[in-house]
């Protein structure tokens, strides 16, 4: 007597062995490769921001006890006039960067995107800034820029040989200037990225219809790079608002507090004055904003940013 064996469908044959091997087991194992980054991430991340936090309601000079004033600090922050300054020089610095960086680095994420020889070959140099330190790069510049004996006076050319430091307007542009030749590099390979994951198959769609490369790349390439930009733009606003080293051997804050962004602020609080609580609350201050403006382009970009690229095609 035969008995018939009714076949079972490929799709239902899969879902079976992955059902199969997928158990109690299996996520213990997931979760136990996670917890090496969880463990970095509260160390690191999680009990220094409670510390921080903590500390804000404190008043401690760095040498004598700890002691608890509860809002004390807080309240000579948020009182003193130059706290509204200091957050207003961040975000001019912040916006002016993200307006020259985010251009240059789509232009040349784009160029770079080809698979021309010589391309690998610009690149080697292009991201030559993002190999040196903020400190070195601010005190080569303070050395060129100086205005008796930088390249303006050993070039005989007037226009260097101003006082680019010395004028609150100028050394604001200044910095702006080597921020973004420092930080264009990084958010350039990001761009390149981005343009590499784009389909070849829409640009030669593009080709048959006619459209030019100027056509193309705001057809095609920006739209599809609407995630890249999010991200990119995150990771610049994060950073703008770290700016420390790279200010604080430029300009000190200076002329002034003309460059006095609120991380430098809060190092000459903490480490100058020793005021210890009212550094931690303006680092709470700066976790908030940078959080507030991460959730911002969240919003602005309509979605995770994670999301696929090809969710505009």
């Amino acid at each position: 007597m035969s008995t018939l064996v009714t076949p079972v469908p490929p799709a239902e044959r899969q879902g079976a062995e992955r059902g199969a091997g997928a158990g109690p087991g299996r996520e213990r194992g997931l979760a136990w490769l996670a917890a090496p980054a969880l463990v970095v991430f509260v160390a690191f991340g999680a009990i220094p921001l409670v510390g921080v936090l903590l500390l804000s309601f404190t008043t401690w000079d760095t040498l004598g006890t700890i002691s608890v004033t509860g809002l004390e600090s807080w309240r000579a922050v948020l009182s003193d006039p130059g706290l509204p300054h200091a957050l207003w020089v961040t975000f001019l610095v912040m916006a002016l960067s993200w307006l020259v960086q985010t251009p240059m680095s789509v232009l040349l994420g784009v160029f770079l995107a080809g698979h021309q020889r010589y391309r690998a070959v610009l690149a080697v140099f292009y991201f030559v800034p993002l190999l040196l330190s903020s400190a070195a790069i601010a005190v080569t510049y303070k050395a060129l820029l100086d205005p008796n004996f930088g390249l303006g006076a050993g070039l005989g050319i007037e226009l260097l040989a101003q006082d680019w430091l010395g004028e609150p307007h100028l050394a604001l542009g200044v910095v702006i200037f080597v921020v973004s030749w420092q930080f264009i590099p990084f958010h350039t390979l990001i761009y390149q990225g981005g343009v590499r994951q784009i389909p070849r198959s829409m640009y030669e769609a593009a080709e048959l219809d006619g459209a030019g490369r100027i056509r193309t790349f705001f057809s095609i390439t920006l739209p599809q790079l609407k995630y890249t930009i999010i991200t990119s733009s995150t990771l610049m606003v994060a950073g703008s608002l770290t700016f420390f080293d790279l200010i604080f051997v430029l300009t000190a804050g200076g002329p002034g507090d003309a460059t006095r962004v609120l991380a430098l602020d809060m190092y000459k609080r903490g480490f100058q004055a020793n005021l210890m609580g009212h550094a931690s609350a303006i680092a709470v201050i700066l976790v908030l904003v940078g959080l507030a403006l991460a959730l911002l382009l969240r919003r602005i970009g309509g979605g995770s940013s994670s999301a696929s690229q090809l969710d505009g095609a």
